[in-house]
């Protein structure tokens, strides 16, 4: 099964609890007001990836507690994102995921089947007129976090980086996460 994808980041701290492989999916047709990434709206094929080499990539990557899905939005590719999942999840990782919808417009099968194997969830459109800067992994005040397993719980909030700057191989600089105000005071 093929997923459209933005991009990947193979560890952050800042993308739910402990260190995660990130995947920034291609595609929303929710095009949020203030979006932190809107590039990432088109469902134009961007980097098409095979789910069992991404699954392969993220099991080699060591030290990892699980896989965070980000967009985009995750739910339009929600089948082959359950095929991560599954996978992931049975090698022991956790699945984390930010979406815009609510979680009560997440009725269709696919969606269901996704959630059945995420342990977090963080959910709501961004609402530019409701933007808060220190609520971990939430960006506007309408916006929930919902612990689906006991895998993860309140306490992960805590411990979590508002943001975080990786440079890469290349040296291109990655800013990920929700900067908050004492990131943004300090700029």
């Amino acid at each position: 099964m093929q997923l459209n994808l933005a991009r990947t980041l193979q560890r952050s701290a800042a993308n739910g609890p402990g260190e995660r492989f990130v995947i920034w999916v291609q595609g929303c047709p929710l095009a949020c007001p203030g979006c932190w990434n809107p590039d990432t709206w088109t469902a134009q094929p961007r980097m098409l990836r095979d789910t069992q080499d991404l699954i392969a990539e993220i099991l080699a990557t060591e030290g990892l507690t699980g896989v965070t899905f980000s967009g985009g939005e995750p739910f339009i590719q929600a089948r082959a994102l359950t095929e991560v999942a599954r996978e992931v999840r049975a090698a022991g990782l956790s699945v984390f995921i930010f979406t815009g919808f609510t979680r009560a417009e997440l009725k269709s099968q696919a969606a269901r089947a996704l959630l059945a194997v995420t342990d977090v969830l963080v959910c709501g459109r961004y609402v530019a007129s409701e933007r808060v800067y220190d609520l971990p992994w939430r960006s506007s005040a309408n916006q929930r976090v919902h612990f689906l397993t006991s895998r993860h719980g309140p306490a992960d909030m805590a411990q979590a980086p508002e943001a975080e700057i990786r440079i890469g191989p290349d040296g291109q600089l990655t800013l990920t996460g929700l900067p908050g105000s004492k990131l943004l005071g300090s700029i």
